[in-house]
């Protein structure tokens, strides 16, 4: 998960921004090896950019990279790499997570909807880890990606991943499994509760992590919701802002996590 969307004033009252700047300095729990992890997406990220664009190396906007999991992996992999963050917090922890590793990452505050670069200053945009559903609504939706085609050169391509909603929405899960990851003091467990609304496509989730204290517990509690955006809802936003050859990669295809999909600016006519 990212944290690519302020959505203040949604039914829920539940606030991404909040969410994510309370887990910032948590994030990285829920894998089991953070820097492992982003070798891994990058490896599975990277490829599918150089198919689309060419060997590069690229310019890429990370428009939701949290604390820098994908960011620093495209980086590592060539890329000249930019990460914006709806939470200031994760954006932050993001650019010195980079230093730390010799990747150089520039990053800024900013919602998705409203990116705060020029136009056409990149030839490719990522919206990795279920991020874009943390709209709840087409036109919010629709802002963003308005946002990411106004920043991207004529051609340029746009990287999502999110969830399998279309599977999803046909099983309802209520929870996740628990994720192990070790710190010094013992193992972190992370899990989820879902609580689907009644349309059927929409729910909130709880976030726990249980963090080792001693010979007890810290438990830490979050709170977001998500919009389960099926597959035919998503192509049909995508075709409208302006983009063309939309093509799902299944996770199989991949090795990336999840579903991703990859699209194109429309070039001008001539």
């Amino acid at each position: 998960m990212g944290s690519g969307a302020e959505l203040s004033g949604d039914a829920s009252g539940f606030s991404p921004r909040g969410f994510y700047d309370d887990l910032a300095a948590d994030y990285h729990l829920m894998f089991p090896d953070w820097d492992a992890s982003m070798s891994r997406q990058a490896a599975a990220l990277d490829p599918l950019v150089r198919h689309r664009l060419g060997e590069g190396p690229w310019r890429v906007l990370d428009c939701s990279c949290g604390i820098g999991t994908q960011a620093i992996g495209l980086a590592r992999a060539g890329h000249r790499v930019v990460g914006s963050d709806l939470s200031p917090r994760a954006a932050a922890r993001a650019g010195t997570e980079a230093a730390a590793r010799g990747v150089g990452l520039p990053t800024a505050a900013g919602d998705m909807r409203r990116l705060p670069f020029a136009t056409s200053v990149f030839d490719a945009v990522v919206c990795a880890d279920n991020s874009l559903p943390h709209l709840l609504s087409a036109p919010d939706v629709t802002a963003a990606l308005d946002s990411m085609r106004r920043v991207l050169r004529d051609g340029g391509l746009l990287v999502l991943t999110l969830r399998d909603y279309d599977e999803i929405r046909r099983t309802r899960p209520v929870s996740t499994p628990p994720q192990v990851s070790h710190t010094p003091d013992g193992q972190a467990i992370t899990f989820q509760l879902w609580q689907w609304h009644e349309d059927g496509e929409r729910y909130d989730l709880e976030h726990f992590q249980l963090i080792p204290a001693g010979d007890d517990w810290t438990v830490r509690r979050r709170r977001t919701t998500y919009w389960a955006l099926s597959r035919p809802q998503l192509t049909d936003l995508l075709t409208e802002a302006g983009f063309a050859d939309v093509v799902w990669h299944a996770a199989e295809s991949t090795g990336y996590y999840q579903p991703v999909v990859t699209c194109q600016v429309r070039r001008a006519s001539r």
